[in-house]
């Protein structure tokens, strides 16, 4: 376990760009040569441009885009499987761009786990062999390790299934693997790589489910890579959507669906359930002091989708949006609700 407080990712400037010379071309690339006009004039491909984020210290962020838009690319520069051409990589406070070999095996080993697209399993490994195998190169003990390992197997729904072997599990139980793999580790950033784009959609949304009810407990930092707003919707604390190695907009759920920075991030969100994204209180109107606060009663945090349904189990015609501790904050009309479900203005 962490003995110290875990202070976050933060990534500045941060360019890569592929090819035989990169760092010749990198001011020219800050000074606003295109990717297209790099790749014509010079053979280089530009993975990313000038990425910033700042991502807290137990929070989900998810970094979204379309295939070639840099995601993936990002993922690797902060366990620094890629190096980058030119900007910083801080993890907890330590930039990792300049770690020497021994501090960045050091790094792998206990600050960071990945799971995979392809699952990444061990073929010749169980289920618990394959989830004991970051415990054995960090040096535990069997016993120790297999005691660890049960545990996140049982938590992900894998309890009697650890004598079997990869070939023997669905898609979905092999990912469970995975992640029980990556959470015994206890590292406190966990990179998740496309972890559920090869799952089913029933499948997927209930993997999605387990990673949320887990992230409750364990408060991890967590990078999850995803080419499906739906997903990123549903699982980020914040966002972040790129396109062509650039971002492009960054926020939360609430930002992305009701403020989108461009006609590019619109068309994204334009099929969006709404209803199922925007919380109650984006829409509501605080409460005049003093006035009546009558009607059925939802958290702060409440989606639309639920609040309507509140209102269908009552009477009357607004939901009263309310702290945790009770305390009324503000109304909003059935009509309105409505409205934000088609428009979310």
């Amino acid at each position: 376990m962490i003995d110290h407080p875990f202070g976050g990712i933060k990534v500045r400037n941060l360019y890569k760009i592929f090819g035989s010379d990169p760092k010749a071309h990198v001011d020219a690339v800050r000074n606003g040569l295109s990717k297209t006009e790099l790749n014509d004039r010079y053979g280089h491909v530009l993975g990313l441009r000038d990425i910033n984020l700042e991502i807290p210290s137990g929070c989900i962020q998810v970094i979204m885009g379309l295939s070639g838009s840099g995601k993936s690319t990002l993922i690797r520069h902060i366990n620094r499987l890629i190096d980058p051409t030119a900007g910083e990589v801080l993890v907890d406070g330590v930039d990792v761009v300049k770690m020497n070999e021994v501090e960045l095996r050091a790094f792998r080993r206990h600050q960071t786990a990945m799971v995979f697209q392809k699952f990444a399993l061990l073929p010749h490994r169980n289920v618990l062999d394959n989830a004991v195998f970051g415990l054995e190169i960090q040096g535990f003990e069997r016993a120790k390790a297999v005691d660890v390992a049960m545990r996140w197997l049982e938590r992900v729904g894998l309890k009697g299934f650890e004598e079997k072997f990869p070939n023997q599990l669905s898609g979905g139980m092999q990912q469970r693997v995975g992640l029980a793999r990556a959470l015994a580790n206890d590292a406190p950033v966990l990179l998740m790589d496309e972890a559920y784009s090869a799952l089913d959609p029933l499948i997927r949304v209930d993997m999605q489910t387990v990673l949320l009810d887990i992230q409750k407990e364990i408060r991890k930092t967590i990078l999850f890579i995803t080419h499906d707003l739906d997903e990123a919707l549903r699982l980020g604390d914040q966002i972040a959507i790129l396109r062509d190695g650039e971002v492009i907009q960054q926020g939360t759920s609430q930002d992305i669906v009701l403020r989108p920075a461009n006609d590019y991030i619109a068309t994204f969100v334009k099929e969006v359930n709404k209803g199922r994204v925007v919380h109650v209180e984006a829409i509501m109107s605080p409460l005049a002091e003093g006035a009546a606060s009558d009607g059925p009663r939802v958290v702060a945090g409440t989606t639309i989708e639920e609040a309507v349904r509140a209102l269908c189990d009552a009477p009357p015609e607004s939901v009263v949006v309310v702290s945790e501790q009770g305390q009324p904050l503000g109304v909003v009309p059935f009509k309105q609700l409505l409205g934000a479900m088609v428009n979310a203005r």
